[in-house]
C-alpha cells in the first residue's frame, strides 16, 4: 500500500470508530480496525477525525476573464484549506460564460493546469443558448444553471419562465439536473427600484428589496415546472425553512427535487448584514433570526439536502460605497464552510451527529451529481479523498490566514473548533497545517462515470 492512516476517528454513515485505513493508486483498498503490515508512508491519527472528503458544488472562481476576482489557483488553494477536494464551478462570472462546448473546453483546460481539488463544471441555461444544452451535456456538464432573476453579469442573462420550461424539457431528456437560483425578478426589482428612486440605498433597504416572498414565489414556481417536464432540479443557496417545506411537500409526491443551504444562512442573520456591511452582502440576502431557525430546524429535520458555499468573491473596490444596491453581491466563505458548520453542530442550540455533516457536505453531494461511486463516503473502492479534522480549544479566523486573491470574508474572528489540518486528494496531501502541498493536480468530473 502506499499510504496506511492509523487510528483514526474515520467517520462513516453508521458513525465514527477508530479505524486503520489503507490507500493504493490514489483509492481506499481496505478499512479495518488493524490493517496488518505497512504501507510505504503511514500516518498517526490517532485523536484526530477523518471525514470524506467535501464536495461543494457551488463556487465562483471566475477564471478565465476575471482572475483579478479570484481565480482558480487562489480558490481551490481555499477549497483544499477548508477540507474540500471536490467543487463544482459555476458557468457565469468567467469570461466567456459557458454557454457553449468551447467555453467548456477553455476553463476545463485552466481547470486540470491550475486546480488543486478535483472539479466539475455546470454549463449555463440562459435565453440565448438552448440548443447548447445538448452538447454541454456530452462535454461533460454536471448540469444547467438557471437565474429567475438577475444575475448581474451582462453576458449570463435570466431565464424567464419560458425559457425554463424549454430549457428542463431539455434536461430531462439529458438526464442532467437544472440548478435553479430561485427569486421572483418582479417584486426584487420593483422593490430595488423603489428604494433607490427614493434614496433608500442602505444595507437594510437592499435587505428589505428582497423579501422571503420572492424566494417563495420562484421555487414554487419551478416546482410546478418540475412537475410538467420530469427534470432533476436543485435549489441554490435556500435562505428559508419556508422553501425547503415546499420543496420536501412537492418531494414526497414524487417530484426529483434536492434543496441546499449555505453556511452563511445558518451562521449569519440580516443584524450580522447590516454590522459587518458589504463582506455579507449576497442573494437571497441573509435573512431575520426567525427565519433562521426555521431553517436549521429544516435542517435538523434532514430536509435540507446539501450544504455549499456559494463561494463569489470580488476585488474590495467593488465591496465599497454606500449605496448597497451597487455593491458586489457575494460571500467568500469557501475555506471555513465545512469547518465552522462542524463547530456549529457541536453545539448545544444546533447539535447534529458527525455522520450528518458528512452526508450534508460529501455524501449526498456526490449521489445527487452522480459521483457516488467514487466521491463522497470513505468505503473501499472509492477514491481517497480525505478531510483529517482536529477538534481543539478552538483558533481563531484571522485574515493573514486566508488564501484567497482578496483577504475578506464575513467570519473573520469566528472561533474555530473543528480544524482541518491535512486534505487529500486521491490519496495524495494537498493542504497540511496551514501549508498547501505539491503541484495542482485536479481532475475533471463527470456524471455517472
Amino acid at each position: 500500500m502506499d499510504l496506511v492512516l492509523r487510528q483514526g476517528k474515520v467517520v462513516t454513515p453508521a458513525g465514527s470508530a477508530v479505524r486503520d485505513i489503507g490507500i493504493a493508486e490514489g483509492r481506499i483498498v481496505e478499512i479495518a480496525e488493524s490493517i496488518r503490515g505497512s504501507g510505504a508512508e503511514e500516518l498517526d491519527l490517532r485523536d484526530l477525525y477523518v471525514f470524506p472528503g467535501a464536495v461543494d458544488i457551488h463556487v465562483h472562481l471566475n477564471e478565465p476573464g476575471r482572475e483579478d476576482w479570484e481565480g482558480l489557483t487562489t480558490g481551490t488553494n481555499a477549497l483544499a484549506a477548508g477540507g474540500v477536494t471536490t467543487f463544482f464551478d459555476m458557468p457565469l462570472n468567467s469570461t466567456p460564460s459557458v454557454l457553449d462546448v468551447p467555453a467548456f473546453e477553455a476553463k476545463r483546460a485552466l481547470a486540470e493546469q491550475k486546480s488543486r481539488c478535483d472539479f466539475g463544471l455546470w454549463g449555463g441555461l440562459t435565453p440565448s443558448n438552448l440548443e447548447q444544452l445538448p452538447a454541454l451535456a456530452g462535454a461533460g456538464a454536471v448540469g444547467f444553471k438557471a437565474f429567475m432573476s438577475s444575475s448581474g453579469v451582462a453576458d449570463f442573462p435570466r431565464a424567464d419562465t419560458g425559457t425554463l420550461l424549454e430549457g428542463m424539457k431539455i434536461a430531462a431528456e439529458l438526464g442532467r439536473v437544472v440548478a435553479v437560483h430561485a427569486e421572483n425578478e418582479s417584486i426584487t426589482a420593483a422593490l430595488g427600484r423603489r428604494a433607490v428612486a427614493e434614496g433608500r440605498v442602505s444595507m437594510r433597504d437592499y435587505l428589505e428589496s428582497r423579501p422571503v416572498i420572492a424566494e417563495v414565489e420562484a421555487v414554487q414556481r419551478v416546482i410546478l415546472l418540475a412537475w410538467e417536464t420530469g427534470c432533476p432540479v436543485h435549489f441554490v443557496h435556500i435562505s428559508t425553512g419556508r422553501a425547503v417545506q415546499m420543496i420536501t411537500d412537492a418531494r414526497e409526491q414524487g417530484a426529483d427535487l434536492t434543496c441546499e443551504t449555505c453556511p452563511h444562512y445558518l451562521l449569519l442573520t440580516d443584524a450580522d448584514a447590516e454590522r459587518l456591511g458589504a463582506v455579507a452582502k449576497c442573494a437571497p440576502p441573509l435573512r431575520s433570526r426567525g427565519e433562521q431557525a426555521g431553517l436549521w430546524q429544516k435542517v435538523l429535520e434532514g430536509e435540507v439536502d446539501l450544504i455549499a458555499s456559494d463561494h463569489s468573491p470580488a476585488p474590495p473596490s467593488m465591496k465599497e460605497g454606500a449605496d448597497y444596491f451597487k455593491i458586489w453581491g457575494g460571500i467568500s466563505g469557501a475555506q471555513h464552510g465545512f469547518p465552522l458548520v462542524l463547530t456549529e453542530s457541536g453545539s448545544d442550540v444546533h447539535r447534529l451527529p458527525m455522520e450528518r455533516v458528512a452526508a450534508l457536505f460529501a455524501g449526498n453531494p456526490a449521489v445527487r451529481f452522480g459521483l457516488g461511486a467514487h466521491k463522497g463516503a470513505l468505503e473501499v473502492g472509492r477514491d481517497a479523498d480525505l478531510a483529517i479534522v482536529a477538534h481543539s480549544e478552538g483558533h481563531v479566523i484571522v485574515r493573514d490566514n486566508l488564501c484567497y486573491r482578496h483577504p475578506q470574508t464575513p467570519y473573520l474572528g469566528r472561533r474555530l473548533h473543528a480544524e482541518i489540518v491535512r486534505t487529500l486528494v486521491r490519496g495524495q496531501t494537498v493542504f497540511m497545517n496551514g501549508e498547501l502541498i505539491g503541484a495542482p493536480a485536479g481532475r475533471l468530473v463527470r456524471p455517472g462515470e
